[in-house]
């Protein structure tokens, strides 16, 4: 396969991380992010720090963020190939505890980042007469727990979902193919030591990890023809759960 250049957003740890080492070791070349200047360069030297890894740090809420990343992912390697839209945050809080201010910070790092980050590199990708973008999304858009009030994050990211469908709508015809990858409960630091907890919401009954996803997502990137797709990689979680 050609050598192409992979921009992902939320790189520093988890994930994000994974996505970056993975497309590393395929020969790729990766411009990672992070809001956290001191993380984003501790994991560009875990990652070897080599001619084919690039870093740029700040929030993807602000949207200059992400014209930098395309900037500097055309200027250090030639092209922007793929964009994976990883950074995203996630709490809970009951709906009627929810004020403006909650609910912008939601709608301003899932949403506008993904929105504005992916604005900025689709110049580029119809430039080039191809591209790829690849958003992180959850299964629970259609799939809610009662004991989990997630409406903020919830409403962020199922705006995500249907962003995707429109976009591959919109410029499928020039080549470029946008989906979505919706996880299960995976082992990373945002669930510390906490994430088997969450086994039995799994048919699998067992939580992900980070190289689960980053299979998939590596499978999509170079498909040519998968889009408009919303992918579940879940265990199980979307069908059902497993009742321990």
């Amino acid at each position: 396969m050609n050598k192409q250049t992979i921009i992902i957003t939320g790189a520093s740890s988890g994930i994000g991380k994974e996505l970056a080492r993975h497309f590393l070791e395929k020969g790729d070349n990766v411009v990672i992010n992070s809001a956290n200047p001191e993380k984003l360069e501790n994991a560009f030297y875990e990652l070897g720090a080599g001619d084919n890894l690039e870093m740029v740090s700040g929030n993807i809420s602000n949207k200059h963020t992400g014209e930098q990343l395309v900037a500097r992912a055309i200027e250090k390697f030639g092209s922007a190939d793929v964009l994976i839209n990883n950074a995203g945050i996630f709490e809970t809080r009951p709906f009627l505890e929810v004020d403006e201010a909650y609910l912008d910070k939601f709608l301003n790092t899932n949403l506008k980042g993904t929105y504005f980050t992916t604005q900025a590199v689709i110049p580029q990708m119809l430039k080039q007469k191809s591209g790829v973008v690849i958003n992180i999304g959850t299964p629970i858009v259609n799939h809610a727990f009662g004991g989990a009030p997630a409406t903020a994050p919830l409403a962020s990211k199922g705006a995500i979902h249907a962003l995707t469908i429109q976009l591959a709508a919109e410029f499928g015809r020039f080549n470029i193919r946008v989906n979505t990858i919706a996880p299960g409960v995976i082992r990373t630091p945002m669930h510390g030591n906490s994430a088997d907890q969450s086994a039995g919401m799994h048919l699998l009954n067992r939580v992900g990890e980070v190289q689960d996803i980053a299979q998939v997502v590596y499978t999509v990137a170079k498909s040519n023809f998968i889009t408009g797709a919303i992918i579940n990689v879940d265990g199980g979680m979307a069908a059902g759960h497993n009742l321990n």
